[in-house]
């Protein structure tokens, strides 16, 4: 039993004790029974009129609680709808009162949702328009009347960080973009003289609307003064460039020209006064010292066409290099072919230096093959000898692979530019073989004057003896030779000196050999016993050492040995004849 049950019957137990009490008091009053009976209707009136009062009270906040219950069904409805939720699901077993607390209770967090989401609402679409109102955009379209779904809160919040990253990025932009025009118009000494160039510069940075338009702008404002920046600086380059061209022209002393060392760098409008100032006032010298201009572009024309590979037609073809009238229309020429051949440098020059290096090379290797023909070279004093001949070893290798190289290179520029690459009038590969060729018909021209000369010392030998280069400082003798030889007495004439030994030549043949070798210093008209090969003519031969010799070679020194046999076997007879001569 709950408790009410038990505090109702409580309630009627006291009400019939009380009216027990209320008879057991009239009893002792002794109060009729008509007058008991109206008291008695009287405490029932009281009583049911009190019930009755309590009775409509409940059954007035029972009406009120269903009121409420239907009024907040109503109102969560409505708020789930607009909030896009769920509905609410009421629970079967709930009373009415716990019921309509649920649902009121409800009611008010979904009014809280609700004030949430457009409080969220109003913030959102207030820093949509300050971000539009910087950017020059149009605000996000978006119902302001009802509430906003989760989803379409987090698509406005995506929209506004879309926004917020182009603000930075549009302002970052507008920034570097600023500092950069600031130091162009610095550059250039230019003020601001438009509106949106004064907007740029003078205004405040956070007070400049970032739109599409004004960023474009600004990049074209930039542009602009970048153009003029570069046309400034190529003039001022180009006025350097002129005055440093008419410096070495004019031969203009260092003290002058350190006097400008300040407007030598930079573009501003002072720095261009000042080298347009000086390049009238060398121009002016120019035309004074027309001759000397024209004379050092000459210089600097043939240094061109060294470096080109000019032949002497082509030279020759710029006929105003040999105008001696000198003018301003010679200048003019003399400028207009330099830029040519300098612009036609610069343009082949990896091929020309390539060219360059080649005849460098062969300078070198030429250079090397003379050094292998001189007989001084054997004295190898601190081993020059040995590193001569590993850089020669080198360069063998090395230019032929040079040459190659080079004609591959050359090949591809005659294909892409449908003419032959000249050089000294013809092509390199012609050019290069012609070379070769000349350097072999040298050294065959060389080893055949050798071969000559060598003959025809052999014969002069043969005839007359060959001659000591040094002579000797004592008379060498053999082991039989006599100690003392006696003077001849008061012989009057030199004849007869030498014919007195006469029949002593027969016995002592050995010492007459003997001192008509190089060794003793003889008598001249003997013939040597042996060949004789001096130095030069050894080391006039040792670069051919190591070839093989040829057929004329062979035959020239079987030629050489057999003159020497008959020599020896014919030097009996001509001391004898020459002996009978003398006596």
């Amino acid at each position: 039993m709950r408790r009410s049950e038990v505090l109702a019957e409580e309630s009627v137990v006291c009400l019939q004790k009380a009216l027990n009490h209320l008879r057991e008091i009239w009893e002792l009053i002794g109060i009729p029974e008509d007058q008991r009976l109206q008291r008695t209707e009287v405490v029932k009136k009281h009583i049911k009129s009190l019930l009755d009062m309590m009775i409509a009270e409940e059954e007035s906040l029972k009406e009120r609680l269903l009121k409420s219950i239907s009024f907040c069904r109503k109102e969560l409805d409505a708020l789930c709808k607009e909030l896009n939720v769920e509905t609410f699901e009421e629970k079967e077993e709930s009373t009415i009162l716990q019921l309509e607390k649920d649902l009121r209770t409800r009611v008010e967090l979904m009014l809280k949702k609700r004030k949430e989401r457009m409080n969220e609402l109003k913030l959102l679409q207030e820093q949509d328009q300050d971000l539009c109102e910087i950017l020059c955009m149009t605000p996000y379209s978006i119902d302001n009347t009802s509430v906003p779904s989760l989803e379409e809160l987090n698509q406005f919040r995506q929209h506004l960080e879309t926004l917020a990253e182009t603000k930075a990025s549009r302002r970052e932009e507008f920034i570097s973009t600023k500092r950069q025009i600031i130091l162009c118009m610095e550059e250039l000494d230019h003020s601001p003289d438009t509106s949106f160039e004064r907007d740029v510069v003078c205004e405040d940075e956070d007070a400049f609307c970032l739109s599409v338009e004004n960023i474009a702008a600004l990049q074209t404002l930039l542009r602009q003064l970048e153009l003029q920046k570069a046309q400034n600086e190529a003039v001022c380059e180009g006025l350097r460039s002129r005055i440093r061209e008419l410096w070495d022209r004019l031969q203009i002393p260092l003290e002058e020209r350190e006097a400008l060392a300040m407007y030598m760098t930079g573009s501003k409008a002072k720095i261009r006064k000042a080298l347009q100032s000086e390049a009238d006032r060398l121009e002016e010298l120019k035309n004074q010292n027309m001759k000397k201009v024209i004379e050092a572009i000459r210089v600097e024309l043939s240094t061109y066409w060294e470096k080109c590979f000019f032949s002497q037609e082509q030279k020759q073809a710029f006929a105003p290099y040999f105008d001696e009238e000198f003018t301003e229309t010679l200048l003019q020429r003399h400028d207009v072919e330099l830029v040519q051949v300098k612009e036609y440098y610069e343009t082949h020059k990896e091929l020309f230096e390539g060219v360059q290096k080649w005849e460098d090379s062969w300078k070198l290797f030429l250079e090397f093959e003379r050094k292998a023909s001189d007989p001084s070279r054997f004295t190898n004093r601190g081993g020059n000898l040995l590193k001569e001949e590993k850089q020669r070893a080198k360069l063998q290798k090395t230019l032929p692979k040079l040459e190659e190289e080079l004609k591959t290179r050359i090949e591809q520029w005659e294909q892409e530019h449908s003419k032959a690459f000249v050089v000294n009038g013809q092509k390199f590969m012609e050019y290069v073989t012609e070379q070769w060729e000349t350097h072999r018909l040298e050294k065959e021209k060389a080893k055949q004057e050798r071969q000559l000369k060598k003959t025809q010392q052999t014969e002069t030998e043969m005839l007359y003896g060959s001659t000591p280069r040094t002579p000797s400082k004592r008379r060498v003798l053999g082991p039989n030779t006599p100690g003392k030889v006696r003077k001849p007495s008061k012989t009057p004439s030199r004849l007869g000196q030498k014919a007195a030994p006469l029949g002593r030549q027969g016995h002592n043949k050995e010492n007459i050999e003997l001192s008509g070798s190089i060794l003793t210093g003889g008598c001249p008209y003997s013939a040597p016993l042996q060949r004789n090969l001096t130095i030069n003519s050894v080391a006039s031969t040792y670069s051919e050492f190591a070839k093989d010799p040829s057929p004329s070679d062979c035959s020239s020194i079987g030629s050489q040995r057999e003159l020497s046999k008959a020599s020896r076997s014919d030097v009996p007879s001509r001391i004898l004849n020459s002996t009978n001569i003398q006596s």
